[in-house]
């Protein structure tokens, strides 16, 4: 082979070389950043592109779609010093690749801890049962927050959700335990009030016993008087016939006293004949 020869296939591959580094095809959702002798020359946009060879470099290929950036879990210790576990996701988009690459070292990772650093201050800032019942509050403050500073590094914040907010494991053992003592709480305040409640009805009832045991009796005095009055107004001075009444009851008050189960023995008074005088004296009377 001669040396013309090896001097064309060399010169052949120097320029199919120095093409293949002058022509560039960006892809669709990409922009590269190009530096002449180390500093910033242009941005390729999508589509065939010309640089010049072994002059211009492309040193970053930034992608202009939506990045997913996922923050991962954190403990954060809340305004009334409970502790919590959040975590979150966001949604960013490179609008200015020249500020991405030169403003910031890595955006995703300034972003990404930006947002960390934002969230841990707006948990902070709130109690406890309202940093877990505010999660559209904490995503519209989250992205507000953010929002600045990203578009200093080139980036906008299309969207930042709180993927979970909750108690510490150590937190949540607590505040199970506290919802039980207030469980037994209120069930030992109802029993104690049922108590109270049946007390009262109890000393209540006593009470309209007593007072209708008491209206019974008066009226059962009332009965006898008015019945020794009648028999008084009937029978004069003539204390026969009272003698009889008493007789009659007295009789009677014997015959259940003999015939309660509870009664073994009966005594009966010596002058049971006396006793018994003025009931038998008027129906002897009659009879003569």
């Amino acid at each position: 082979m001669s040396g013309m020869t090896v001097f064309s296939i060399v010169l052949l591959a120097f320029v199919a070389v120095t093409v293949a580094n002058g022509v560039r095809i960006v892809p669709q959702g990409e922009e590269w950043i190009v530096q002449r002798l180390g500093k910033y020359r242009t941005t390729l946009l999508p589509g065939l592109r010309f640089i010049i060879p072994y002059i211009d470099v492309v040193s970053h290929k930034v992608t202009t779609k939506d990045i997913i950036l996922d923050v991962q879990e954190q403990e954060v210790i809340t305004r009334d010093n409970a502790v919590i576990v959040v975590n979150a996701i966001a949604f960013i988009k490179v609008t200015d690749p020249v500020k991405a690459v030169y403003g910031v070292e890595n955006y995703s990772e300034a972003i990404r801890n930006m947002i960390m650093t934002t969230l841990r201050s707006i948990v902070g800032d709130m109690e406890l049962d309202q940093a877990l019942s505010s999660r559209d509050m904490i995503k519209a403050r989250l992205k507000a927050g953010v929002a600045d500073e990203a578009l200093d590094w080139g980036l906008t914040v299309k969207s930042v959700e709180i993927q979970d907010i909750k108690p510490s494991p150590s937190m949540q053992r607590a505040m199970e335990m506290q919802a039980s003592a207030e469980r037994e709480r209120k069930a030992m305040v109802t029993r104690a009030e049922g108590e109270k409640q049946s007390m009262i009805l109890n000393a209540e009832a006593r009470l309209e016993s007593a007072k209708r045991d008491a209206a019974a009796q008066v009226t059962l005095a009332e009965a006898s008087a008015q019945a020794i009055a009648k028999v008084t107004r009937a029978f004069g001075d003539n204390e026969l016939p009272m003698l009889y009444l008493l007789g009659e009851k007295y009789i009677a008050s014997l015959g259940k006293i003999a015939d309660s189960g509870n009664t073994k023995l009966v005594l009966l008074p010596a002058d049971l004949q006396g006793s018994l005088r003025g009931l038998f004296q008027p129906v002897t009377k009659a009879g003569g």
